[in-house]
């Protein structure tokens, strides 16, 4: 039998009025969901990562669903040091007794029992009455309380569920002993006006009201998951249960980042605050995009590509006159390095200005003029403008123009045990041409290696991304390579339908820029992958 321990995790007596528990239920919620799913491995990195971010309370899986999911929740029980573990479980004997075993080993443990209460669900799923409902949920906390340092009670369909029905089953699970009660929204239905009053009803109703904590689940299927969840707050819910990236069953959970960046942007307003290292946002959406292959969607708000970058003219203007024209939080608190001023067809003449700077450039008016000229010519042609379209047109070169080397053959074989070979072909503008082979972990690494033979430039990069730019089986992929030399940072990009290829010619962009600028005596030295 687990003691029972009272800590900030413990009752709602034992945490500040205003604080709210984060519950990410990425591992358990989101994972589960088509196109989502992690192995062992996958969920441990991301365990760390959350608790690193700081949530207070990770549910980590759902143990009876497989041996997987059982051994993965037993692993991150044991590992982890300041965050409560969770196993979920139907209000079923072998559910409840499968998540007390692979909470065993855990620091502080929670499970977490669930039952539909809603008519709907209590006819056409469990076909069982309301006093059957009420005893299975009163014999599932009793016996996970045997099993756990805390028990949380989740109503299923709660928000379709009679309201005074609710009430009963809440307050015989918290007699039962259960000291968080969670009213989810499961099919996303409610409105934000709609939620705050049956939470506000629920906290006023429910006997041990003020000796339990009130918990908000919100589903996405209208688009609401995070207002509602707000609501839910300002209206004494003091648990929000949620998933990085929003991700989970149909349209998704609440997003932890939105609701976070809510509560620390309109502070004020909520008078309530989290325990999140926000800095930590951007890098744990990010592994969640690469542990699950799940692309975050450009305009996701605070962690997506577009959060905290702007093409308008007007926009980039008032941006650097002050950033408080256009952004409510500056980037590097959800950990992004900088705002972009992204370079397109609708900048204007400061953004281009201050980017050419940065580039090393500092026209004069006159040549400014001419610049800026050539610049919206480029941009009708050009979805987005390349910092080394800007050294073309600084330089006064064509910017479609390649070289001065150019890819003449690419060629690539994969070896058993993972390495890779590769051979380039490359032309100088000064009629040379020059071929070499080289192995590496990759195929990538190989050719990286080969141009590096040829061009006798060391290539260390220190950021490297693909990504698809259009659909279909001859996609057109976009390579970014960023690699450090001198003092400053050195962006390259190509784009092909073999992605060794677009990243051989993100290669060369790089190699071509920072030659076509050193004087003729000065060796090129690009930075190593």
């Amino acid at each position: 039998m687990k003691t029972q321990q009272h800590s900030e995790h413990g009752e709602a007596g034992d945490v500040a009025a205003g604080h709210v528990r984060i519950f990410d239920t990425t591992l358990r919620d989101g994972e589960q969901t088509p196109g989502f799913s992690m192995d062992r491995r996958a969920k441990l990195r991301m365990a760390q990562m959350l608790e690193a971010l700081g949530v207070d309370v990770l549910e980590a899986g759902f143990p009876q669903a497989s041996p997987d999911d059982f051994a993965a929740v037993a692993q991150i029980a044991g590992m982890l040091t300041q965050t409560t573990a969770c196993a979920l479980a139907r209000c079923v004997p072998g559910d409840i007794d499968s998540a007390g075993r692979a909470l065993e080993s855990a620091r502080r443990s929670r499970i977490h029992v669930f039952l539909s209460t809603s008519p709907l669900h209590r006819e056409h799923k469990l076909n069982m009455s309301r006093q059957q409902v009420l005893d299975a949920a009163v014999a599932a906390v009793e016996r996970a309380m045997q099993l756990a340092h805390e028990v949380e009670f989740s109503a299923e369909d709660a928000m379709r569920t009679e309201p005074e029905f609710l009430v009963e089953v809440f307050d015989a699970a918290a007699a039962a002993g259960a000291t968080t009660l969670n009213a989810p929204d499961t099919v996303g239905y409610m409105t934000p006006p709609e939620i705050a009053e049956r939470f506000a009803y629920l906290i006023a109703n429910v006997k041990r009201g003020r000796h339990v904590v009130f918990s908000s689940h919100c589903h996405n299927d209208l688009g609401l998951g995070v207002a509602n969840s707000l609501a839910a707050v300002s209206a004494g819910a003091r648990q929000v249960e949620c998933t990085i990236n929003g991700i989970g069953e149909r349209a998704g959970n609440a997003a932890l980042e939105e609701i976070v960046m809510a509560m620390k942007v309109r502070g004020a307003w909520f008078g309530t605050d989290t325990r999140i290292d926000t800095r930590k946002l951007y890098p744990a959406s990010r592994l969640l995009s690469e542990l699950t292959g799940q692309n975050v969607q450009r305009n996701k708000a605070i962690v997506g590509a577009n959060a905290f970058a702007h093409e308008s003219g007007i926009h980039q203007h008032g941006m650097l006159k002050h950033r408080g024209t256009y952004e409510i939080m500056r980037p590097q608190d959800v950990g992004i390095a900088e705002t972009k001023l992204v370079l397109g067809k609708h900048s204007g003449r400061a953004a281009l200005r201050q980017r050419l700077q940065a580039l090393g450039h500092a026209p004069d008016e006159a040549a400014m003029d001419d610049i800026f000229a050539r610049f919206k010519s480029l941009a009708d042609r050009k979805r987005e403008i390349h910092d080394e379209d800007l050294e073309a047109l600084a330089l006064g070169q064509d910017p479609d123009a390649l070289g001065p080397w150019q890819l003449v053959q690419l060629s690539t074989s994969t070896h058993l045990g993972g390495s890779a070979s590769a051979t380039v072909k490359l032309r100088h503008a000064d009629g040379r041409e020059a071929g070499e082979s080289a192995i590496g972990d990759g195929p990538v690494d190989a050719v990286l290696r080969a141009i590096e033979l040829v061009t006798g430039s060391t290539l260390d990069v220190t950021e490297f991304q693909v990504r698809a730019v259009s659909a279909g089986g001859d996609a057109q992929g976009q390579a970014k390579l960023t690699a450090r030399h001198g003092a400053r940072d050195w962006r390259g990009h190509g784009m092909s339908t073999d992605i060794v290829e677009a990243t051989a010619q993100a290669a060369l962009a790089i190699v071509n820029r920072i030659e076509r600028q050193a004087p003729a005596s000065t060796p090129v030295v690009v930075a190593h992958l």
